[in-house]
């Protein structure tokens, strides 16, 4: 048996969640003052997700970086991979809030998207 003690950031209550259980069985989640509590707790214990903010180099010396995020979470084990990848591309100027820099991260329609226009 696993316990787990989790922040909720599902909502501004931001409940203390203890999360008890094994994968694969039934999963209990306790301290949660709403539904969306336990769901986080019970999807956090299970498989973490984070969206993944980064820096993406560029073509132009005066921006070297331009920031980008993924548009839904990723898994937490996958974001080192996903961050090494980010580093080594590099994108020309202009560009545009909202242009995809990767469209399909590694077949988990995963996309990656600038989050600033820079016209040079």
């Amino acid at each position: 048996m696993q316990e787990k003690e989790i922040i909720c950031i599902s909502c501004p209550l931001g409940c203390h969640l203890k999360v008890t259980g094994r994968r694969g069985q039934d999963i209990t989640v306790t301290g949660n003052q709403c539904i969306r509590g336990e769901i986080y707790g019970k999807e956090e214990f299970l498989a973490p997700t984070r969206i993944v903010t980064a820096v993406v180099r560029t073509n132009s010396a005066k921006y070297p970086y331009v920031p980008v995020k993924t548009d839904r979470p990723v898994i937490r084990a996958r974001i080192p991979e996903l961050l090494r990848e980010l580093y080594r591309i590099k994108t020309s100027i202009p560009i545009q809030c909202g242009d995809v820099i990767i469209e399909n991260y590694d077949e988990t329609e995963v996309k990656v998207i600038c989050t600033r226009s820079i016209s040079e």
